[in-house]
């Protein structure tokens, strides 16, 4: 399980192949006179067919790592390129096509629209992309434990459930870059082994790549690769 921010992944499937690049991101919040650097200069790289593990105390810049990433928030300083095309500093017409065909999101929140059920949130995010295999909607409900909830909106879920749905959102229309925040924070050791073994099927079968943001011991074991950010930098372990 190495520890850093450039990837020496090699599977003997394939030569690595960078799906998602970041130079030099910087991110600053302004609140009056006061500013937070909540990026401080991190680059890296991330393959084809590896699940890395994005490990930090709280406050350390996990989320906003992830939201400039997906191009969801602009960096101050450097840029972010996905499937060898540039995702920064374009107009949000740009960004949002960039994301449909490439990028499956799980952000903290604001990941399911009100007004739709949790099948019609997957089913919309499927024709965003072009997708149409009903199949693999059941099969991911079945994975994320919400067979039985496909029917019911937002508000009716609990927390747990709620994050479930969002991460079968954001894998319904099969991205091959997977942005994910905490998806397995509030589930049982059971139903986490199962959403863990499908995400290491999708990266190392499918040569997708996922980049999950945790605190999950479990998950941080099955990573190819686990990155330490602290203080909005990658350090060492």
């Amino acid at each position: 399980m190495p520890i850093n921010g450039t990837s020496s992944f090699n599977r003997s499937s394939g030569i690595d192949e960078p799906q998602l690049e970041a130079f030099e991101l910087y991110r600053f919040y302004h609140r009056g006179d006061d500013e937070t650097a909540a990026l401080r200069g991190i680059s890296l790289q991330l393959c084809a067919g590896e699940l890395v593990a994005l490990l930090g105390p709280s406050g350390s810049g996990k989320s906003t790592l992830l939201a400039c990433l997906a191009g969801l928030e602009e960096p101050d300083g450097g840029h972010v390129d996905v499937m060898g095309q540039r995702l920064s500093r374009r107009p949000e017409a740009v960004r949002a096509g960039l994301r449909a065909r490439h990028i499956g999101m799980l952000m903290q929140s604001g990941n399911l629209f009100e007004h739709l059920t949790v099948e019609g949130n997957m089913s919309l995010q499927m024709s965003l992309a072009g997708r149409k295999d009903r199949g693999k909607l059941d099969a991911l409900l079945e994975v994320t434990g919400l067979a039985g909830r496909r029917g019911a909106h937002p508000s009716q879920l609990s927390g747990g459930e709620a994050a479930r749905a969002g991460l079968a959102v954001a894998l319904s229309a099969e991205p091959k870059v997977l942005l994910a925040d905490e998806p397995t924070a509030e589930v049982d050791a059971a139903t986490e082994t199962v959403i863990l073994d499908h995400l290491v099927e999708r990266c190392h079968g499918n040569r997708d790549m996922a980049l999950i943001a945790t605190h999950s011991k479990a998950l941080a074991s099955r990573a190819d690769r686990v990155l330490l950010i602290r203080d909005g930098r990658l350090v060492d372990a």
